[in-house]
């Protein structure tokens, strides 16, 4: 069967960012089109950030999906790591703060960046509310 290899940032249970893989099946459809099932969805939103452009740690308000358009985006966690995403990959942000925490700059959630010299436009894709 085909997957599609959806990179999930979340939070663990230590309450810190952190990367991982999954694949979600590709079952549906057509051999010479495969479908996933159908996901839920809460809106659209598409954002350009200048060069230059860096955010401080925050955590995502609402999982997302975030496609990279144009450009490309640096992510960094708090263990000093960071991957880099280009045009036409993916992740899906749900490191969301965890219930009942105060958010810690020094604890929780990732920073972002733009990287080279185009500027970033990503589409982001909300979860189902």
């Amino acid at each position: 069967m085909a997957t599609f290899t959806q990179v999930i940032l979340f939070t663990d249970t230590d309450g810190r960012a952190r990367f991982r893989e999954q694949d979600v099946p590709l079952d549906e459809g057509t051999p010479q089109a495969r479908l996933s099932a159908l996901m839920p969805g809460g809106g659209l939103q598409l954002r350009e950030s200048p060069v230059g452009f860096r955010s401080s740690f925050h955590c995502t308000g609402t999982p997302q999906w975030v496609f990279i358009l144009r450009g490309r985006m640096e992510i960094g966690l708090q263990d000093g790591s960071s991957r880099v995403f280009g045009p036409g990959e993916h992740f899906f942000s749900a490191d969301t703060l965890p219930e009942g925490a105060t958010f810690d700059a020094a604890l929780h959630g990732h920073w972002s960046r733009q990287v080279g010299p185009d500027p970033l436009v990503t589409a982001f894709v909300r979860g189902a509310p």
